[in-house]
């Protein structure tokens, strides 16, 4: 019977790995092919589609992207530096809200997290927000508003809140308190330490955010010198295709010379590469954070 349950479980075992390799695969061929894409002519594309194997290698797309270098470096600065100091004062905040939020004797903790859950259901509105960043904060054009709308978000405030107390005992608060520790050192020596792996989910739902964020930039930015990576790139190709649809208009061949296609897909690599090298070392935190946060309340 023993060695019947054992066979079962074996075979159920491989099953379940054999749905995870294919579905690991289903989520990596799309990647793979915008790197082939990324590396084949834009003739090829628009003659023969996308293909896992580069029909007609070729660089253009990146040499398109790359183009003005000076101005793709700055851009890479730009968004490095906000999404460094962006999540780094967004995980401050946050994790000190959801402290505050998770303690059982602060009298108003209901009240606050009402308010802050209200704005996930109801805005303003753009304009309201357009005109508020601009006229009464002063913010346009400046780096500051490339950082401060994303500070406090209310979903990540919440889910810090759950994971703070799913992860921290509250007797450990009394005991800080009984050794004489105030409300900030308990937060900085043993929230903090305890609370690592709601840090690190967090921490990379703020940098994606920040990273790939061209909106901010769009609406409150005209100094080229200030464009964010996602935004300059979105502006070269939006200028690319309005190159080729010139070209095919008017009769002129432009098209061949102005690699939309490929330079689309090598857009997407430059774009999402830094944050795929990111991801495997807090890939471990993640799913711990974003499980526990997530089922205890």
């Amino acid at each position: 019977m023993k060695i019947q349950k054992d066979k079962y479980t074996r075979m159920l075992h491989a099953i379940a790995y054999v749905v995870i390799i294919g579905l690991s695969v289903a989520c990596l061929l799309p990647f793979l092919l915008i790197i082939s894409a990324s590396l084949t002519s834009n003739e090829s594309i628009i003659r023969d589609g996308y293909h896992l194997i580069p029909g007609q290698f070729s660089l253009e797309g990146y040499k398109t992207v790359f183009i003005f270098p000076d101005e793709v470096l700055r851009a890479y600065t730009v968004t490095i530096v906000t999404t460094v100091v962006g999540t780094t004062l967004g995980l401050f905040f946050m994790t000190m809200a959801g402290y505050v939020l998770a303690r059982k004797d602060f009298k108003y903790r209901n009240t606050f997290s009402f308010y802050i859950y209200f704005t996930t259901l109801f805005g303003g509105g753009l304009v309201p927000w357009y005109i508020m960043i601009t006229k009464y904060l002063g913010l346009l054009d400046s780096y500051a508003v490339l950082v401060l709308p994303g500070l406090m978000t209310p979903f990540l405030i919440i889910l810090m809140k759950n994971f703070v107390k799913s992860a921290v005992p509250e007797e450990l608060f009394d005991s800080g308190k009984i050794d004489g520790a105030g409300d900030f050192r308990i937060y900085w020596q043993i929230v903090l330490k305890l609370s690592m792996p709601g840090i690190a989910t967090v921490g990379l739902f703020l940098a994606l955010y920040y990273w790939n964020d061209w909106f901010t930039s769009s609406l409150f930015i005209n100094d080229t010198h200030k464009y964010q990576l996602q935004f300059y790139l979105y502006n070269v190709i939006n200028s690319a295709q309005f190159i080729a649809q010139m070209g095919a208009g008017t009769g002129v061949s432009l098209a061949t010379e102005v690699p939309a296609e490929s330079t689309k897909m090598a857009m997407a690599i430059v774009v999402t590469g830094p944050i795929l090298f990111l991801y495997p070392f807090v890939q471990r935190y993640f799913v711990k954070g974003l499980t526990i946060g997530a089922v205890k309340g």
